[in-house]
């Protein structure tokens, strides 16, 4: 990095921003056998507003120095790694949180972390925010530029559904503010929900007006163990044709459950069969939790289910909650890649069967969860001998089948750089060259995150 840009950084940010320590801000979460190797030759500054990020990205885009935005350093596609020499922007200072209880929203600064929103809404009676696009300490900057997802996707939806208004900060040092606390708005083209899982290419995401909603009442947690895959899959489908749309629907193999319960070291409900549906459901009072519990029940067991465990205490809840959501750090130590696939709800028992068959014809280990309740699949591929080519066949044989299936490579975690080559394998080639295209707009010298999404 030439002294001089450092210089001028120090002058917009102070010394105080900064970071000496550059290792912590080099790698995310992505499987360390398929992230890319950082560039060291960086510099780390941390804004405290949007001003700051202005003057940075002008002076950035003037010397066509790299820029790579990084949150909370949770994705796992290697979104926030930087692949050369520049600046990566750290945006956890920027961490100013109002709650607007009039117009039901929060208004975020894009540092804010997940478990600090959700800390300041729960000192106030009535309201919530549903969206839990897995671990805390992803920023809301983040999960808004790669549109995240989570469990309770299955009734309440995304990121992208809860977004309200952006400031945005342009490659060219230009704030932009799009929408606002309003809820509808159709006046010309929708740009912020462009920028919406953009993932750091197009503009610095500065803050985020968050929609609000009443809290909703209680809840139970149901556990379902089945002796076959398939009577699992299938049962999620009929339960949201009954008319009952839980909170969420977990799928797990039961090796996955295993692997939750060790990093954890808290008990699953049951040990044995060979998959699991977690079922999240609310209701306004007791009864209502009772009776659509009843006939979740009453449906997993025409296909078969061994028995349904019902958690009902807060702290059973949790611990279950914990196990599911530790899964992936329970296998971290021999994790190859994490796919993340989406494909329609009732192709979800075709989509595991066979790629099941295959891992075991070609001899690799593959371990399936993920949001049944919305067709998102994870797929955990662990380390064998020889695993690099058994690998690119297992992914090339699944992506494949998740196009045919009118699915899509990835439905939360994003392409960042290391599904980049399997994007444009999968997507029209008219589709990439359009988004080619919009990176040129919004960023003719490639100075935001080169190398992610597209190549221009």
């Amino acid at each position: 990095m030439l002294q001089e840009i450092v210089e001028e950084l120090e002058k917009i940010v102070g010394k105080e921003g900064i970071a000496k320590n550059v290792e912590d801000y080099l790698y995310d979460e992505t499987p360390k056998r398929v992230r890319p190797k950082a560039a060291e030759d960086v510099v780390v500054v941390k804004p405290k507003s949007s001003e700051e990020v202005s003057k940075i990205l002008k002076l950035a885009n003037e010397r066509k120095v790299p820029v790579v935005v990084r949150g909370g350093g949770t994705g796992l596609s290697g979104g926030s790694i930087p692949l050369s020499p520049g600046i990566v922007l750290s945006m956890e200072r920027m961490n100013e949180l109002e709650i607007d209880t009039e117009n039901l929203v929060a208004v975020c600064g894009a540092g804010v972390t997940l478990r600090q929103l959700l800390e300041e809404i729960d000192k106030i009676p009535g309201l919530s925010f549903p969206p839990h696009p897995g671990h805390e300490g992803a920023q809301i900057g983040g999960l808004v530029a790669n549109n995240a997802g989570g469990a309770r996707a299955v009734k309440y939806g995304i990121m992208r559904n809860y977004v309200l208004g952006m400031e945005v900060v342009l490659p060219s040092g230009e704030i932009l503010n799009l929408g606002g606390k309003v809820i509808k708005n159709v006046t010309g083209y929708d740009l912020m929900h462009l920028l919406i899982g953009s993932e750091g290419t197009l503009a610095v995401i500065t803050k985020v007006v968050l929609k609000l909603i009443p809290e909703p009442g209680g809840t139970y947690t149901l556990v379902v163990p089945f002796e076959r895959t398939e009577d699992a899959i299938k049962t999620v489908p009929e339960i949201l044709r009954s008319g009952t749309i839980p909170l969420a629907i977990e799928y797990m193999d039961v090796e996955a459950v295993k692997a939750g319960e060790a990093v954890t070291g808290k008990k699953w409900p049951y040990e044995g069969g060979e998959a699991h549906l977690m079922i999240i459901v609310e209701g306004r009072d007791e009864d209502e939790l009772l009776k659509v519990s009843e006939e979740i029940e009453r449906l997993a067991k025409k296909n078969n289910a061994i028995d349904v465990f019902v958690g009902v205490s807060k702290k059973e809840q949790r611990d279950l909650l914990d196990i599911r959501s530790l899964i992936y750090e329970g296998m971290r130590d021999v994790t190859v890649d994490l796919l993340d696939v989406s494909v329609p709800i009732a192709s979800i028992p075709e989509y595991v069967t066979k790629c099941k068959r295959f891992a075991e014809e070609i001899g690799i280990k593959v371990l399936h969860y993920g949001h049944a309740g919305d067709g998102n699949v994870h797929q955990h591929i662990l380390e064998v001998e020889g695993w690099e080519e058994k690998y690119r066949k297992f992914k090339n044989y699944a992506f494949g089948l998740v196009k045919k299936l009118g699915g899509y490579i990835t439905a939360e975690h994003g392409i960042g750089v290391v599904k980049k080559g399997d994007m444009y394998s999968t997507l029209p080639q008219k589709a990439v060259e359009l988004m080619r295209d919009i990176k040129r707009i919004f960023d003719p010298n490639n100075i935001l995150n080169p190398g992610k999404v597209v190549d221009v």
